[in-house]
């Protein structure tokens, strides 16, 4: 469905709920202090609370960004933000606990200009890719109200009770894969803009993912395939080092796989899929080598497709995603596409393997999920 027809059919019932009820909602800021959030990627005066308002100090820089404890997948968020002069923020949805907020999940811009015509950068627009329907931002020294509905793939925006977006998330390719579950977040670009009444309800999820390492426990759902890696798991983190495999006990044909990585600098290892018996057969790998001039460098499908060298740093953690589907491979890092390939002609199912490729190189895995397609 395009975007026209898609705005066609939900209008009506879109700005109808513009003024729908405030039950259901809790509390996201208390007024008092800033419990239940957290700042990232800023000092701890990057935001702070001043006359029951969240305020952004001016002095705090991108990428600041200070966000809630708890991640939401399908949600209606409430908020009202002050306009006076040149202001500039955003309000971050399903971003993520590492990486690119406006690549791997989505901003909703706040911008002072009331532009006569719609940009990608405008108030409301879906930062910066979807321009809004309108702009009806106040920016005189006055309080806006914002309202945020997620549910997926809709996604609807008012701002000061009128629609100013609507989309079917999925109609753009460069959303479509975006993470569908992650934190609120407000964004620092060192403008003093202010927000209160900040409160959110909660909506069924859809988002369905099996665990395959969240913790040790999950430990038992992998068996040491071969060589002397060795495999650790301190919490929430799978650590290896050395040389060797681990694979899954289950095998998958069909998939979606994510998972966070942080690897050493010019480590060596991958994400082997597909495979049978002890890896050493004919299988399917995406690499995980940080070295820019390498033939096959991080995210390429090792032996058949270079990727585009991903934004990543040694030892930082980097969102790695995968769609897996007949013949078809994606290879998503930090939001960006690096690696399409679609002439696989290994169809059978097979064991997910993590590779350990290089002795005292070592590599970290954490919240490795997967979902059949």
């Amino acid at each position: 469905m395009n975007r026209r027809s898609f705005l066609t059919t939900l209008a009506v019932p879109a700005l109808a709920g513009a003024q729908a009820s405030e039950s259901g909602f809790t509390s996201l800021f208390d007024g008092k202090t800033l419990k239940g959030w957290t700042i990232r990627e800023g000092p701890e005066s990057a935001f702070y609370v001043d006359n029951g308002e969240i305020v952004v100090n001016d002095s705090a820089n991108f990428p600041a960004w200070l966000r809630t404890d708890k991640q939401y997948e399908n949600f209606d968020f409430r908020c009202d933000f002050f306009v006076k002069g040149w202001i500039n923020s955003g309000v971050y949805i399903h971003a993520p606990e590492h990486g690119r907020n406006t690549e791997t999940g989505m901003k909703i811009n706040i911008f002072h200009k009331q532009d006569h015509a719609m940009l990608p950068e405008s108030v409301g627009s879906v930062f910066p890719l979807v321009p809004p329907l309108k702009v009806t931002v106040k920016n005189r020294g006055e309080w806006n109200s914002m309202r945020i509905l997620m549910d997926w793939p809709q996604l609807r925006v008012w701002i000061n009770d009128e629609i100013v977006q609507e989309l079917d998330v999925e109609s753009v390719p460069d959303l479509k894969h975006r993470l569908r579950t992650g934190y609120i977040g407000l964004e620092s670009l060192s403008y003093p803009i202010r927000f209160r009444n900040l409160r959110v309800k909660e909506l069924q999820s859809k988002d369905k993912w099996e665990a395959l390492y969240e913790s040790p426990s999950d430990f038992t759902k992998w068996e040491v395939n071969d060589g002397k890696a060795i495999w650790t798991q301190p919490g929430e983190i799978l650590r290896s080092d050395g040389l060797g495999h681990l694979r899954t006990k289950e095998q998958f044909r069909d998939f979606k796989l994510q998972l966070y990585v942080r690897a050493s600098k010019h480590s060596n290892g991958g994400v082997l899929f597909r495979a049978k018996g002890s890896g050493q057969e004919k299988h399917y790998e995406i690499q995980i080598h940080d070295v820019e001039g390498a033939v096959y460098p991080t995210g390429s499908l090792y032996g058949y497709k270079r990727a585009i060298y991903p934004k990543i740093s040694p030892e930082e953690w980097f969102l790695l995603q995968m769609v897996v589907k007949d013949s078809y491979c994606l290879v998503r890092i930090n939001g960006e596409n690096v690696c399409e390939y679609d002439k696989m002609e290994i169809l059978e199912p097979g064991h997910i393997m993590l590779q350990a490729h290089q002795t005292g190189r070592w590599l970290e895995y954490k919240h490795i999920r997967l979902q059949r397609i």
